[in-house]
This record gives structure tokens, C-alpha cells and sequence, in this order.
């Protein structure tokens, strides 16, 4: 799982702040730096295709590894495949280019995720859930320190006539994306806690489907069934569990919970070099210092899960977001590049973060059925991302230039309140945090 995560978390900043900070050096507007996050959308999208993931076979690589490693593997494949031909674009020369390979990374690494998150919750029961999301995270946030401080490290110490190299620091990604590749390979296939065969055939929906739809040929009654059971089977076993009204209450909050951490993130580097700091102090202090600390943060969230539950610790996560945006937003005011303030800023952030992260895995694990692991928990990853980046994120370069740094901090830390107030109401009607799955992750 630690190598999984590495492999998950690599794209990540590639596509988003490491990107973004490649295309402020290129002199590309922060409007369109901000439009540019949109490829991200397809980590919020990716529900739509869970369920290819989740039942499709592959031909030859299914049979020879395995359901969910098949589809890591093609994945994985092209992730390398995209980073190699991002680095090869020219940004000042057209965006173009850069975001269709960037869009297509996103696809494949949101792909990934699928797969990944549904080897993760079948390979071990729901008490070592809280052990495999610290172990993803850390993974995932040591490849954030690659993907960021390394790149920029490696763009800035091997420049080509006085510029950043980007093509070896992406470059150099790609060939870290076979960490995934052998991983995928060397790992085995869990064995499902259900037989997945006999969950479809029992299905009252499928078979009611069926009974319905006699008069179809045999081709598009399987076709149908299909759809009905790996598409509304798993949207209808969570309402069926939690009830409609308590239900998009929950959605609500999942929607909410992370709204700060989006908005604020693609106009991190261009406030970095904004302000004042080159790309060896962003590698340094940023992004090697602040996302050690985020490793820091890991494993306060598995501590803070295990002793105190997830409801404190979700809470902590929010509290410690807003206290970093806030932090930001003083040292917008500041006038000079101070890499004191920058790193306490920075490490509180990556710390907040981290808890934030890894409470909100925990929490979604445990809400997702073991007979729809991929598509459930596809649903819900994405629903934490969706409003976020389609809404807030993709305009945060417009908000920045129409009232400055200090202001938008200050905004994107109040993001934080409807999750809170959200979080309070889903304590007080209950149901959530007393559940057994949640109480043992």
C-alpha cells in the first residue's frame, strides 16, 4: 500500500501545483492558470467509469493478473506515457498541447485510483483500514515531495540557456511512475469478501430488470442488467442503508469537507513566486520541509483516529485548515520573502492536510459495501472533489486578481465552516458515528 500510494500520488501535483508553477514562469495569466486546474475534474468524474473498472475484464492482462491489478497496470501505463509527452511541450509557445496530455494523465491517474482504492478495501478487513490509508498517505505524500521539490529541484539545477529544464523534471517523472509498474506486478490479487457472481444473480433490481424486459434480445438483457447492477445497485444500497434525507446530508458533507484545500491550491505557487521566492527556496522550504511534515501529520491522523475517533479528528483536520489558510493570509501582507514565516505557514498546512486527508479516507471506507467496493467508493472520492474543483477551483485565479492574496486566503479558509456546520448536524441526528464499521476504523 505504501508504493500504491506512491504511485497515486505522483500525478497528482503534476498535473496542478507543480504544473501551475511551470506555467507562472512561462508568463501564462493566472485566470488561465486557474481554467488549466479544470483537467483535475477528471478525478471528480471518475465515477462514471468506476463501474467499467469494477466489472470489465481486459483482455490477456485480466486473466494474468487479476481484476484489479489489470486495470492498475494499463493505468500506470499511461501515466508514464502522458508525463513523457508533457515534457516535451512548450507552454509560451500554446497551453494547448500541455493540457489535452495533462487532461489525458489526469484520466489515467484518476484510473489508478479506482483500482487502487478497491485492491485497498478488499485486501484487509475494515480494522486495518485505519493502517492502509496511513500507509497510502504516506506513500502518496512522499511522492508529493518528488513531484514537487524534486522537479523543481531538477528544473532549476539543470537549466538549459538560463531557463528551467522542464523537459528532464518531467521526464524524470515518467520514469518514476514504474515504481507503480513493478508494484503492480509483484503484489497479489485479493481475494473478494463476497462472491461477486452470486451478489448479481441475487440482486432483486437485476433480476426484476430482467423480468421486466423478456421481449429484449439476449444481447441487450445482459446489457441492461449490467448497467443496472454495477450502476444504480450501488448508488441504491447506500440510501437503502442510511435513508434518502440522511443520506444527501452525508453527500453534503463529503461535497464540503475539503473545499478550502482546492480552492487554495492552484494559486499556491504563483503566490510563492508572486511574493518573492525562487524555485530552489519553493523546493526547499515548501515543498521538501512542508510535505515532510505532512508524513508528520500521517501519522498524528492514524494516532488521532485510534484514540480519539473519526468525529475529532475530522474535526482537528478543518480547524487545522483554516488555521493555516489564515496563516496565509498574513503573510500575504508581508512585504518581503521570509522563509521563517514561509516555512511554519507552510508545515502547519501540510500538517493540516495530512489529518484532513487521511480522516476523510477512514471515514468514506467505511461508508462503502463490500459487494460495490470500486463504484461506491469512487462515488464518494469524487464528490469531495467535484464541487471544489468545478466551482472554486477553477475560478480562483479570477478571485485572486480581483481582490489580491490577503482577501482570498481569508476566503478559502471560510470555505471550511459549511463542513463543520455540516459535521455538527450529522453528530447531532446520529447514525454515522455509531455504526460499527465506522466505530472499529
Amino acid at each position: 500500500m505504501l508504493f500504491l500510494g506512491f504511485s497515486a500520488g505522483l500525478p497528482f501535483y503534476l498535473v496542478f501545483q507543480t504544473l501551475t508553477g511551470w506555467l507562472a514562469l512561462e508568463g501564462v495569466k493566472r485566470s488561465t492558470i486557474g481554467m488549466l486546474s479544470w483537467v483535475g475534474l477528471a478525478y471528480s468524474f471518475k465515477f462514471l467509469w468506476a463501474p467499467v473498472v469494477d466489472r470489465v475484464p481486459l483482455p490477456l492482462l485480466t486473466r494474468w493478473l487479476g481484476r484489479r491489478r489489470s486495470w492498475m497496470l494499463l493505468a500506470q501505463a499511461g501515466i508514464a506515457i502522458c508525463l513523457f509527452n508533457m515534457s516535451w511541450a512548450h507552454p509560451s509557445a500554446g497551453v494547448l498541447p500541455l493540457a489535452i496530455w495533462a487532461l489525458l494523465l489526469a484520466v489515467c491517474a484518476a484510473t489508478q485510483d479506482i483500482a487502487v482504492d478497491a485492491w485497498r478495501i478488499e485486501s484487509v478487513t475494515v480494522d486495518l483500514q485505519g493502517a492502509m490509508a496511513a500507509s497510502y498517505q504516506i506513500g502518496f505524500r512522499v511522492a508529493l515531495i518528488c513531484a514537487s521539490a524534486g522537479a523543481f529541484a531538477i528544473a532549476d539545477n539543470f537549466k538549459v540557456l538560463e531557463k528551467p529544464n522542464w523537459q528532464l523534471s518531467y521526464g524524470t517523472m515518467a520514469v518514476l511512475a514504474l515504481v507503480g509498474v513493478v508494484t503492480t506486478l509483484l503484489i497479489r490479487e485479493p481475494r473478494p469478501l463476497l462472491d461477486r457472481s452470486k451478489v448479481l444473480d441475487s440482486e432483486e433490481r437485476v433480476v426484476a430488470w430482467l423480468n421486466r424486459n423478456t421481449h429484449l434480445s439476449p444481447r441487450m438483457r445482459a446489457a441492461g442488467a449490467w448497467f443496472v447492477g454495477a450502476v444504480v445497485c450501488p448508488v441504491t444500497d447506500f440510501f437503502a442503508r442510511y435513508g434518502l434525507a440522511f443520506g444527501f446530508v452525508i453527500f453534503a458533507f463529503i461535497c464540503s469537507y475539503r473545499l478550502t484545500e482546492y480552492t487554495m491550491g492552484p494559486m499556491a505557487n504563483p503566490f510563492y513566486l508572486g511574493h518573492g521566492y525562487t524555485l530552489t527556496q519553493i523546493a526547499t522550504v515548501v515543498k521538501a520541509y512542508g510535505l515532510a511534515m505532512s508524513l508528520i501529520g500521517v501519522v498524528i491522523a492514524g494516532a488521532l483516529i485510534a484514540r480519539y475517533g473519526l468525529l475529532r479528528s475530522l474535526v482537528a483536520g478543518s480547524v487545522l485548515m483554516m488555521a493555516s489558510n489564515f496563516g496565509f493570509a498574513w503573510l500575504a501582507t508581508t512585504g518581503d520573502a521570509n522563509l521563517t514565516a514561509l516555512g511554519v505557514i507552510n508545515g502547519l498546512d501540510n500538517l493540516a492536510q495530512a489529518v484532513h486527508g487521511t480522516s476523510l479516507i477512514a471515514f468514506l471506507s467505511s461508508l462503502t459495501s463490500p459487494k460495490y467496493t470500486a463504484t461506491q467508493y469512487a462515488l464518494f472520492s469524487s464528490l469531495y472533489s467535484l464541487p471544489a474543483k468545478l466551482f472554486f477551483e477553477g475560478t480562483s485565479g479570477f478571485v485572486v486578481e480581483a481582490v489580491g492574496y490577503p482577501v482570498f486566503f481569508s476566503y478559502t479558509a471560510c470555505l471550511s465552516i459549511p463542513g463543520l456546520l455540516l459535521l455538527v448536524y450529522l453528530v447531532r441526528r446520529g447514525g454515522v458515528f455509531k455504526t460499527g464499521q465506522v466505530a472499529t476504523a
